[in-house]
Order: C-alpha cells, then sequence, then structure tokens
C-alpha cells in the first residue's frame, strides 16, 4: 500500500474513532458508540505501520499533516462546517511539511 493511501485511510479511521468517542460525551450518543470508535482506532494504528519509513518518529511527524488535511475535510463533510481562509492556510503549511518529511532525500540508513 502506498504511503499516502495509508496515511489517509488511517486519519479517516483516527478521526472517525475519536469522533465516537466525542459523540458520547459531548453528543450524548449511546455508550456503545465506543465500540466501532476503539475498532476504528485499532485499523488506525494497523493502517499508519503500512507507511514506507525506516524509522516510526518520522512516519508519524509526516502524518500529521495528512491528519490535518483530513480533519478539515471531516469538519466540512460530517459537521457541516466550511473550513475557512485560516484553515486553509494552515493546513497548506502543514502539507507542505508533510511532503518535505516524506520526499526529502535520506542518507541509507
Amino acid at each position: 500500500m502506498p504511503t499516502l493511501a495509508a496515511y489517509i485511510g488511517a486519519a479517516l479511521a483516527e478521526i472517525a474513532g475519536c469522533f465516537a468517542f466525542w459523540a458520547w460525551l459531548r453528543l450524548d450518543k449511546p455508550i456503545w458508540w465506543i465500540v466501532p470508535g476503539m475498532a476504528s482506532l485499532a485499523l488506525f494504528a494497523y493502517l499508519l505501520t503500512l507507511a514506507d519509513s525506516a524509522a516510526a518518529g518520522r512516519a508519524y511527524a509526516a502524518y500529521g499533516g495528512i491528519y490535518v488535511a483530513a480533519s478539515l475535510f471531516w469538519l466540512w463533510a460530517v459537521e457541516g462546517v466550511r473550513p475557512d481562509r485560516w484553515d486553509l492556510i494552515g493546513v497548506s503549511i502543514c502539507l507542505l511539511g508533510a511532503g518535505v518529511i516524506i520526499a526529502g532525500p535520506r542518507a541509507p540508513v
């Protein structure tokens, strides 16, 4: 699985899992919402291991930019709140940083 696909899948799984807890605690959804939330968080952890990186910390750092973008997509698609210009500027900076981390030349380890 290509790294970008793993990151996107991981981000959506993480956000869905965290949202399940948010919905239970903040939106008065039933407690059973955390069951699929926990499964989604486990899927997130698994998908993140598929990233092509020799170091976990670097994989997690690059994933951060993708997570921010996916979070704003969730904000718009699921919560119905359109990201504003500051959200878009911020996510652009995050994605640029993630791109540098992912594509930067590395010495063989």
